[in-house]
């Protein structure tokens, strides 16, 4: 996010708000990163779990992609989207719009902004220039966090004198999304599980809640392979009930 609340996709600093769209951190430097955030491990999945340091684990997980940054930002530069901007807050009544199906519409708001600025850069002096590459400070290490399509990337490096990585740590988007597709996942199944058996309307339902999130589970996991959907329903004992899979 720039400095003034202005939408940004590649520079500018971290900013995070609640539910009700009170902020809990703002411009918070790109190498502070690890500051305002931590990763938990769980011993059932791969993928790790993120959260705001200041909330803790239970309360501080996040939400990152079309949806935290059009709810976040304070307007776009972009007249069309802009305006399109303004007209979906309205459905917050003053708070952020929180409805997961809303990814949807945030990502056609976006591609609204990025037509407008595509027009804008084509016609960028800079651009259109020759100087193609700049020399900068050799350092041991980076951090360096930029927007892409499905939410926040932290890539956060450290190297040797001969240039070889010795630390690294990606927080992808998908790991961000982790705990709230796990907390979707959940809902559904309160709202649309009845008696002992896995329907495929709860399958569909299920499928909706995680592709909101647009996941990119090879990357977050580092699995090989295909990545079909499975269900399983489990007593409280862990003994099944029923699993059906999808994909």
């Amino acid at each position: 996010m720039a400095p003034d609340g202005r939408f940004d996709l590649y520079d500018g600093n971290l900013r995070a708000k609640d539910a009700a769209g009170k902020l809990i951190f703002d411009q918070v430097k790109n190498a502070d990163y690890y500051k305002v955030i931590q990763e938990e491990v769980r011993s059932w999945s791969y993928m790790k779990f993120p959260f705001i340091k200041s909330l803790g684990p239970e309360k501080g997980w996040y939400r990152v992609g079309p949806l935290a940054r059009v709810n976040n930002c304070d307007y776009m530069d972009a007249p069309l989207a802009e305006k399109e901007r303004q007209e979906f807050m309205k459905l917050g009544e003053g708070r952020l719009v929180n409805a997961t199906m809303a990814y949807h519409w945030a990502r056609l708001i976006e591609l609204l902004y990025s037509a407008e600025k595509i027009q804008e850069l084509l016609n960028d002096k800079d651009l259109q220039g020759t100087e193609l590459v700049r020399e900068g400070q050799h350092r041991g290490e980076g951090i360096g966090i930029v927007e892409a399509p499905r939410g926040t990337l932290f890539h956060h490096y450290q190297v040797n004198e001969q240039d070889q990585v010795t630390m690294a740590n990606l927080i992808v988007s998908t790991t961000s999304n982790n705990e709230p597709m796990n907390r979707a996942v959940q809902k559904v199944a309160k709202d649309y599980l009845e008696g002992q058996e896995i329907t495929e309307g709860l399958l569909n339902h299920v499928e909706v809640a995680i592709r909101a999130y647009d996941p990119c589970l090879s990357c977050a996991t580092h699995a090989v392979g295909g990545m079909p959907l499975e269900v399983r329903l489990e007593r409280a004992d862990g003994s099944l009930i029923q699993e059906r899979c999808k994909g």
